[in-house]
């Protein structure tokens, strides 16, 4: 074998166990108690060996607004902090990924990048003729927006729009995700946060989501419930899964982490949309991550420059940069409700993997890609916004105090590293060859 992981804990599929984990062209071929190797990379005693995770809701912004975020700096936050796949979104990015033209355009622009990346179309008004070339260029499903996306090259589409385009994606079987708040719902903002929260109630995800299950069900289409905040939409997707249409849903570490009460006004870091709500919210959240009605845990890295943040929560861009910081920021709201990393992996490895028909990522047995991730689960840190790699600095958590520190990454057997010339470079990928 190439190379041979020694830990103490691993978590795998099964579990997590001592083993060793074997590797040979860049593919994990053996997961054992004991293999004899002379190359070996002996986990530390307070170290966890991860699979890498998978990022299926990540805004690069590039080409086109390259000075928000690029692949060069995105894909190296992601390595940092433990996401060694991710899936771009096809808006604020110019053009739009709506056509093939356009992602092909994109995939020129991923020339560096530091992990295995792929690509999401988009649903706008007028594409439907371009959502099958599309999918046969290997986009892994379809974006759309229910009301303005914040960017008027990415129109929102009406649900009559959404029903024609699931009804040609479902002879497909490709994947639509939806940005579900409704249009007719929320209202001018306010300047500051508690304005803001009441301009985006509950309501309009409420409303947008019965929609989208209403069209899942009618078209018989399979759908995504993108960065679920309101927690009163988990009845009705637990309703939708009980009469198995295809639907299923994610929430983000900023829903996971932060409460409305706590952010003041002037904060814009804090601002996104659909909001951050409640401490009562945020703990209904995690209920439905425990029910298994939340199904992944994904960052929705939308960042900007930081000019963009400025000003109040009426004016300011609204997207939160985490993507380095995903992992630590959910395993410490985890730990502290008494889940277990293997739960932390489900969420944010496996079933994001599975979702979008990664069927070599995700989860550490024989047959996957060897990317793997060395974590320091107990160590703590305080998050330095200067020192996170995405392009601008500004995020909310900065200075505050997360558990789990990412010590390694390693693509197909090959470390990352944020220095070395030597660091192996990530795979522009394809929906149904990886």
């Amino acid at each position: 074998m190439d190379l041979v992981f020694r830990a103490r804990r691993v978590v795998t599929p099964q579990g997590e166990i001592a083993c060793d984990v074997g590797v040979t062209d860049g593919r994990i071929v053996a997961v054992e108690p004991r293999i004899d190797s002379p190359n070996v990379v002996h986990l530390a005693d307070d170290e966890v060996l991860l699979p890498g995770l998978v990022d299926t809701h990540v805004h690069v912004n590039d080409p086109g607004r390259s000075d928000w975020e690029g692949f060069e700096t995105a894909t190296r936050a992601a390595a940092a902090g433990g996401v060694t796949t991710i899936i771009d979104m096809p808006l604020n990015s110019i053009p739009p990924t709506v056509e093939v033209a356009a992602l092909e355009i994109k995939r020129k622009a991923a020339a560096a990048v530091s992990v295995d990346v792929g690509f999401w179309g988009g649903i706008v008004p007028g594409n439907l003729a371009d959502l099958k070339p599309l999918h046969e260029a290997g986009v892994f499903g379809f974006k759309c927006f229910l009301l303005h996306s914040g960017v008027d090259e990415f129109p929102a589409v009406t649900t009559a729009e959404l029903e024609a385009a699931l009804r040609q994606l479902a002879t497909l079987d490709a994947l639509t995700i939806v940005h579900a708040e409704d249009a007719h719902t929320v209202r001018d903002s306010e300047p500051d946060y508690a304005g803001f929260l009441a301009s985006r109630p509950r309501e309009a995800e409420n409303k947008a989501i019965s929609d989208v299950v209403e069209l899942t069900r009618r078209t018989g289409a399979r759908t995504h419930v993108l960065h679920l905040s309101s927690s009163d939409a988990l009845s009705i997707l637990e309703a939708a899964k009980r009469e198995s249409l295809r639907i299923t849903a994610e929430t983000c570490p900023h829903y996971l982490t932060f409460t409305a009460e706590e952010i003041h006004d002037g904060q814009t870091e804090f601002k996104c949309c659909p909001p951050i709500r409640e401490a009562e919210n945020r703990e209904a959240l995690w209920q439905g991550l425990r029910d298994g009605v939340i199904d992944l845990v994904v960052s929705d890295h939308s960042p900007s420059t930081v000019e963009l943040k400025e000003g109040d929560f009426a004016t300011a861009w609204g997207g939160i940069a985490s993507l380095q910081l995903g992992l630590p920021a959910v395993w410490t709201g985890a730990r502290q409700r008494g889940f277990q990393l293997t739960d932390v992996v489900r969420w944010m490895a496996t079933h994001p993997a599975r979702q979008v028909g990664l069927e070599t990522k995700g989860a550490i047995e024989v047959g996957k890609d060897a990317d793997l991730v060395v974590f320091a689960p107990d160590e703590t840190f305080l998050v330095d916004k200067n020192k996170l790699h995405h392009r601008n600095p500004v995020t909310p958590y900065h200075g505050r105090t997360l558990n789990g520190v990412v010590r390694q990454t390693w693509l197909r057997g090959k470390e990352i590293s944020q220095t070395r010339a030597s660091s192996p470079k990530g795979k522009l990928l394809r929906r149904g060859e990886a």
